[in-house]
């Protein structure tokens, strides 16, 4: 078989199954879609893959010394160590932020470098996934603890920050690097997010509404069963969407632009630096590591709270949502400085769609058989607070197209939703 530079015709039906001899590769840029065959025979000598062919200790020095953020990656022993000889809870909780930083920044690396093998639409996914999995297991040890409202506040700050400091940051460095035109997206894809995300608003309001307003059948109890049915509706919408989004409408999400013809990055700009296997390998130890020092985090919340003089529903909304979409806020600015906005959407909205339409579902359901209370009455402040951000961006994102003006606005509410729950005393639901 010829080189990598042979073209191969994009026109053909013919499918080039998964065997010993050709691999196929499909590169979505956001203007075009080219496609690549790397023979196995011939890989060594591809300039995509002439990078990753030395093994471990490359993978190594690439993921743990590369990047100048990983000299805060001390913190998270020192986190361990003051968790046990010292009671500053401050302390372990403003390093833990720190020992998170540089390992969710890794994790978007190592998403991004397993996303060359998947196309970005997965790609997306893969990114939204592996950058939940931190508040599924906090969710988790904090539901076996007891702390609801902790699971509660700390989910509705994770999609109020994707939402709006996420996509705001994307949209506004993004188009000031690429001031000199509109940068589009695909808007279909948008408006299904947006669209799941008002069903997740309203399968959370009607609990809050049923309870607040005394209309139970049984009070404090249809409030639970009704959140309990509406996760598991909500669970079934969520497998529906990933259905047809990767089987049934695929060609619905594939990134476009008609109007471009530039082309898009070369091989040498875009080459992967981790093989496959290496991605997938370090995006499981670096979803371990986060998870564990997110355990510390949380242990702490309540003594830094008091040390501070700072609101726990602050702290559990606006600061641990930051550091735990580290992950998807770095990877979202990195693609829309690259042009690549459908990547940017999927992790940003994506990620708010995952947790808002299973995450939180799935931690109702967990505490279920737990024995806990989780539902999904997130008290009336919380509720108006996600409902109107999910209209701001489901209006930014109608047009499908992107500026730096709409990035600001969108930074410019997070900050005023920040300000609202810094002055806002959380109330439990007996109250």
């Amino acid at each position: 078989m010829g080189p990598i530079e042979q073209k191969i015709d994009l026109d053909s039906d013919e499918e080039i199954p998964f065997s010993s001899t050709p691999v196929m590769r499909k590169v979505h840029a956001f203007d075009s879609e080219t496609t690549h065959a790397y023979p196995h025979a011939d890989m060594a000598n591809s300039r995509v893959f002439k990078q990753i062919r030395m093994g471990p200790l490359s993978s190594i020095q690439t993921v743990i010394f590369k990047s100048k953020i990983n000299v805060l990656l001390p913190f998270g022993p020192l986190v361990i160590l003051l968790h046990y000889v010292t009671e500053k809870h401050e302390w372990v909780f403003f390093f833990s932020l720190l020992g998170i930083t540089p390992l969710a920044e890794r994790l978007g690396f190592a998403t991004e470098q397993l996303a060359f093998y998947t196309g970005p639409t997965v790609g997306g996914l893969l990114n939204a996934t592996f950058g939940n999995a931190t508040e599924m297991i906090i969710s988790i040890y904090a539901l076996n603890n007891g702390m609801i409202r902790v699971v509660q506040q700390s989910l509705l700050g994770s999609i109020l920050s994707n939402m709006l400091l996420v996509l705001g940051c994307s949209f506004f460095i993004g188009g000031i690097i690429h001031h000199k035109k509109v940068q589009v997206f695909n808007k279909a894809s948008a408006v299904v997010n947006s669209g799941l995300l008002l069903m997740a608003v309203m399968g959370i309001m009607f609990p809050a509404v049923l309870h607040f307003t005394r209309t139970e059948v049984h009070f404090g109890k249809s409030e639970l069963a009704l959140s309990r049915f509406s996760s598991c509706v909500m669970l079934i919408a969520y497998a529906s969407y990933l259905f047809f989004q990767l089987k049934s409408q695929v060609n619905l999400y594939n990134p476009f632009d008609e109007e471009r013809g530039d082309g898009g990055d070369s091989d040498e700009e875009e080459a992967p630096e981790l093989t496959q296997w290496e991605a997938i390998a370090w995006l499981a130890i670096l979803t371990i590591w986060v998870s564990l020092l997110s355990g510390y985090l949380v242990d702490a919340i309540q003594g830094a709270s008091d040390s501070w003089n700072m609101p726990v529903s602050f702290i559990s909304v606006i600061l641990l949502p930051i550091v735990g979409n580290a992950t998807e806020h770095g990877s979202a600015i990195m693609f829309a400085m690259k042009d690549k906005l459908d990547i940017t959407i999927g992790v940003a909205i994506g990620s708010s769609t995952q947790i808002s339409m299973f995450v939180i579902p799935f931690c109702v359901v967990v505490g279920w058989f737990m024995g806990q209370p989780m539902d999904l009455n997130f008290q009336l402040f919380e509720t108006a607070s996600l409902f109107i951000a999910v209209l701001v961006v489901a209006f930014m994102l109608q047009e499908g197209t992107s500026n730096y003006f709409k990035g600001l606005m969108l930074i410019l509410g997070y900050l005023i939703v920040a300000a609202s729950f810094y002055v806002h005393v959380d109330l439990s639901n007996d109250d």
